[in-house]
C-alpha cells in the first residue's frame, strides 16, 4: 500500500516541487498550506497518514505550536523543517515531540532519506518476529507492538523516543555515552547531535518515570552518560 504523506509547507513553489519528487519516490502526498488546514488533515479520521513534514515558519501560527497539537493526541512521525538556523529552534522542535529536523535550503535526496528513516521504525514493527516483553518492576516494554505500559497504561511516545528506550533497556545497567546513543541511532536520526540526545532524554523521561526531577529508570551519570536501570519498583 502506498504510504501516505501530510506536507505542511507555505511555500506554494517549494511544496510543488516536494509533492513532485515525494510522487515521484512512491509516496502519496497532500499538501496543506496553514497550519490550521493540516491540523485539520490530522484530525479527519478518514485520513491514514503515515509521517508529517511540518514547517516551522508557518501564516497563521507557528510551526511549534502544530507540533504540540498534534502531539497532544497524535504519534505520527514529524520531521519538521526550518529555514532559521538558530540552534534553539531545533532543540524545542524536538521537545515539542518532532522526530527529526532539516534545515532550509535542503537536498530532496537527504528529504526522501529522512522519510524514510523514520518510516522504516513502523514498518519492521508489523514484520518483525514478535518479541516476549520485557519487564522492568511497573515498566513492561512490548518490543513486536513497539508499546511501553507503566502501570499497565500506555506510554505516549514518539518513534525516535522508543528507539533511544531500546538501546538503553538492550544494555541495562551500562553507562552508555552520548556519543554512543548517536551512533546507534544515526541511520534512525540523521540530524542526531549532543544536544539532542540530552532532550530526548529529557522527554523520554517525563513519559516513564514518576518524578522526571528524580528519576529511578533513566539515570544519569555525571561527566560519562546515561544509564538504564537494572533494578525499578
Amino acid at each position: 500500500m502506498m504510504q501516505h504523506l501530510l506536507l505542511i509547507e507555505d511555500d506554494e513553489r517549494l511544496g510543488a516541487l516536494v509533492v513532485e519528487y515525494l510522487t515521484d519516490a512512491g509516496f502519496q502526498v497532500t499538501h496543506a498550506l496553514t497550519g490550521a488546514d493540516g491540523l485539520a488533515c490530522v484530525h479527519d479520521a478518514s485520513n491514514v497518514i503515515d509521517a508529517i513534514i511540518l514547517d516551522l515558519m508557518l501564516p497563521d501560527m507557528d510551526g511549534l505550536t502544530v507540533c504540540q497539537k498534534i502531539r497532544a493526541t497524535d504519534n505520527t512521525p514529524i520531521l519538521m523543517l526550518t529555514a532559521r538556523g538558530d540552534a534553539m529552534d531545533r532543540i524545542v522542535g524536538l521537545e515539542m515531540g518532532a522526530d527529526d529536523y532539516l534545515p532550509k535550503p535542503f537536498e530532496p535526496r537527504e528529504l526522501l532519506a529522512r522519510l524514510r528513516a523514520i518510516l522504516r521504525r513502523g514498518i519492521s514493527a508489523h514484520t518483525s518476529a514478535p518479541a516476549d516483553a520485557l519487564h522492568f518492576g511497573r515498566l513492561s516494554i512490548h518490543p513486536d507492538a513497539r508499546e511501553v505500559h507503566l502501570d499497565g497504561r500506555l506510554c505516549e511516545m514518539t518513534s525516535y523516543q522508543y528507539d533511544l528506550l531500546m538501546v538503553l533497556v538492550e544494555r541495562a545497567g551500562r553507562v552508555l555515552t552520548r556519543e554512543f546513543l548517536i551512533e546507534q541511532l544515526k541511520n534512525q536520526s540523521l540530524e542526531a547531535f549532543d544536544r539532542s540526545i540530552d532532550v530526548h532524554i529529557s522527554r523520554l523521561r517525563a513519559v516513564i518515570e514518576d518524578d522526571v526531577k528524580n528519576p529511578k529508570r533513566i539515570l544519569t551519570v555525571r561527566s560519562a552518560g546515561y544509564v538504564f536501570a537494572k533494578q525499578q519498583d
